[in-house]
């Protein structure tokens, strides 16, 4: 029989993917919805680098070592449900849809890249699932987390809302932190800490 501390992961693991599943739902059906009533396509960039959380989470392998702390829980949890929240509004635009959609579709790019670049080392709360080094990750050590903050901030600029930017602000402070947290699971792997002395960069060439 299945030991009770080797079940728990595997439950709290079936209720990660179905909660992510049911997000990527209600957030689909909301911009569809948007678009269909405005035409703009800067919404739909945003379901499509969220469709690839939701494949991703479904066939990620077993990682070797994961952070099972309470604060990566929250920060993963707070990161993972704020952008499904995010709504579209009537308040007036900060750019042209042209331009969000355009900027939207360089972080989607980056998180699509990003994600290929990872494949099945693709996970949610913070863990070692293997090194990856290759692709974006030879320039920046979290090229997924800043394609987010871009097509998050495309979105933020097509939907200003009071509501739309303090949603974004926690989930993406604790996409940063949790960012930072993976990295300290990961320097326990002597592969990764070589990879780190070789990138530098967080999230930002030459910023951050």
């Amino acid at each position: 029989m299945m030991s009770a501390r080797l079940k728990r992961p595997m439950v709290t693991d079936a209720v990660a993917r179905i909660c992510v599943g049911v997000l990527f739902v209600l957030l689909t059906i909301s911009l569809a919805a948007e678009f269909r009533r405005t035409g703009h396509v800067t919404g739909l960039l945003l379901v499509g680098s969220e469709a690839l959380v939701v494949v991703l989470t479904i066939v990620r392998r077993r990682a070797q070592l994961v952070d099972r702390s309470p604060a990566a829980a929250m920060l993963t949890v707070v990161s993972l449900v704020g952008p499904p929240l995010l709504r579209p509004t009537n308040v007036d635009a900060l750019a042209p849809d042209a331009a969000t959609a355009m900027l939207s579709a360089i972080g989607f790019a980056i998180v699509v890249y990003g994600k290929i670049s990872l494949g099945r080392s693709f996970g949610l709360i913070p863990a070692n699932r293997g090194v990856v080094t290759a692709g974006p990750y030879a320039i920046v050590r979290h090229p997924i987390y800043a394609g987010y903050l871009i097509t998050h901030a495309a979105f933020i600029a097509a939907h200003p809302s009071t509501m739309n930017i303090a949603i974004i602000t926690m989930a993406d402070s604790a996409l940063v932190w949790r960012a930072l947290l993976e990295e300290r699971i990961l320097a326990v792997d002597r592969a990764y800490r070589a990879y780190c002395a070789r990138v530098t960069w967080h999230l930002v060439p030459g910023l951050f």
